[in-house]
């Protein structure tokens, strides 16, 4: 027969790791819900809570991140200091942001061209590569060995002969997309390349997360590209192969342009923990000065204030006419969700356009249980049709835009390592802003009709996929 003096040693089990659960909660969960929940559970479900929040309620994935920069971050590229102290009355409003989220203001005279899908963005690519002189920096989550995928190769390869110091950074999750790993593609043939993070047994290295997701080119120091696009066919279309993907990214040149060279050094140094050094001394690029001031913002999971999604909810909360969003993949945080909502009461137009049919079919299902929030508030939303369309634009009043890597979901603002890059420029937001009205005008507007019209195992479908969007 069970007493209560049989049970004392039992509870005792249970309160200490329940305890020690209650205080890491009350210390590090950010969203009294989520704290809430967790306490309930550790107090109440013996033995089961504490090692549930134990197993799934820690962030590990911050914790592992920053132990990572510790050791092998040398070039303190993302150290910021944001602040009171950095508000200036003859910065924009806009502008204003970006100043206290990173500390620094925009460089001037850069100009930004867009480069429509692969055949545009590939071809400029390439050509620059193949007129490089000192170096080429090539960082990319995808890069399939595929006709594109060789194509670099051969360019990269050709580079390399020719006596230019040519470094590739892949992710290493990323490179699985590819049957060939591209990695041992290019060693064999001679290119320096790193991988970021890459699985394996020994030693120990298993991280789902933690993904490199930037996509950066840097030729001599003189021109850069950056974006949303990877390297392999599914960008391009030819008369045996349909376009399955579309896609914008963006060649760079100007002052910027060094700082996205610290970025990638900085993402070199933390795959392989050696620094870049140069192979030769730099011959200065004349550069045309152009009439973007540019600004790039890193962020990753080692990033105390998440930058990227900071910067994202204030310039959408700032928008006086206009909010202008395309992305592939839609999970917005209740942040996010507000700043939409807040824009569209002071009467901007807010327009999301997403992909009618997702590649990842549970995205899709999770963002449709948020939509209804949105579309009362007058927020417009429109569905893509095929080809999946990966660009990622956000546009804010007459001229603002950030462009880069991140998608608008936990995983690229919370897990991944991304670049945004926020340009303020007129001339480019009218051009985005113009592919924007064309890519509505082939597309269907959501209702809310639709919304509700969901049978109720298709909205039960929805709200499940949407409680894992953390996760997805």
């Amino acid at each position: 027969m069970v007493t209560l003096v049989s049970l004392y040693p039992l509870a005792l089990l249970h309160i200490a790791p329940a305890c020690y659960g209650v205080y890491h909660v009350l210390l590090y969960k950010r969203d009294p819900r989520s704290a809430m929940g967790w306490i309930m559970a550790c107090v109440f479900l013996p033995f089961a809570g504490p090692l549930a929040y134990f197993l799934f309620g820690i962030n590990r994935v911050r914790a592992r991140a920053r132990g990572f920069q510790r050791r092998f971050l040398a070039i303190d590229y993302e150290a910021r200091v944001p602040g009171i102290a950095l508000v200036s009355p003859d910065v924009p409003g806009l502008e204003q942001i970006g100043l206290r989220i990173t500390g620094r203001t925009p460089s001037a005279g850069n100009t930004v061209r867009v480069l429509y899908n692969g055949e545009q963005a590939y071809a400029a690519m390439l050509a620059s590569i193949r007129a490089a002189r000192e170096r080429v920096l090539l960082a990319t989550y995808i890069l399939k060995v595929d006709d594109t995928g060789r194509a670099f190769a051969d360019a990269l390869v050709e580079a390399s002969a020719r006596g230019v110091q040519v470094m590739v950074l892949v992710d290493g999750i990323g490179e699985l997309y590819s049957w060939q790993s591209p990695s041992r593609f290019l060693r064999k043939r001679g290119v320096a390349v790193a991988r970021f993070l890459p699985l394996q047994l020994f030693p120990p290295s298993i991280h789902i997360n933690l993904r490199n997701h930037r996509k950066l080119l840097i030729v001599d120091d003189g021109i850069a590209y950056a974006g949303g696009m990877n390297i392999s066919d599914d960008q391009t279309a030819d008369a045996g192969r349909p376009r399955r993907v579309t896609d914008v990214h963006f060649g760079l040149s100007g002052p910027v342009v060094a700082d996205l060279a610290r970025i990638f050094c900085s993402d070199w140094r933390f795959a392989t923990g050696s620094p870049v050094n140069r192979k030769s001394t730099p011959v200065p690029v004349p550069i045309l000065p152009g009439d973007a001031r540019c600004r790039p913002i890193p962020d990753g999971p080692d990033d105390e204030m998440d930058a990227l999604a900071l910067t994202i909810q204030s310039v959408v909360s700032g928008a006086a006419t206009s909010v202008d969003v395309v992305t592939p993949y839609f999970l917005p945080s209740r942040g996010l969700i507000a700043s939409l909502q807040s824009a569209a009461l002071r009467g901007a137009r807010v327009r999301i356009i997403l992909p009618g049919k997702n590649n990842l079919f549970y995205v899709h299902w999770a963002h449709r249980n948020v939509l209804t929030e949105l579309l009362g508030w007058g927020i417009e939303v429109y569905y893509q049709p095929a080809p999946f369309c990966h660009s990622k634009l956000l546009c804010v009043d007459r001229d603002y835009c950030l462009i880069g890597s991140a998608n608008l979901d936990p995983r690229s603002l919370r897990l991944n390592y991304e670049l945004g890059i926020e340009v303020f420029c007129a001339q480019l937001n009218a051009e985005l802003r113009a592919h924007i009205d064309m890519l509505v005008a082939g597309s269907a507007r959501v209702t809310p009709d639709e919304l509700t019209g969901r049978s109720v195992p298709v909205r039960l479908r929805d709200a499940a996929a949407y409680l894992l969007s953390p996760y997805l």
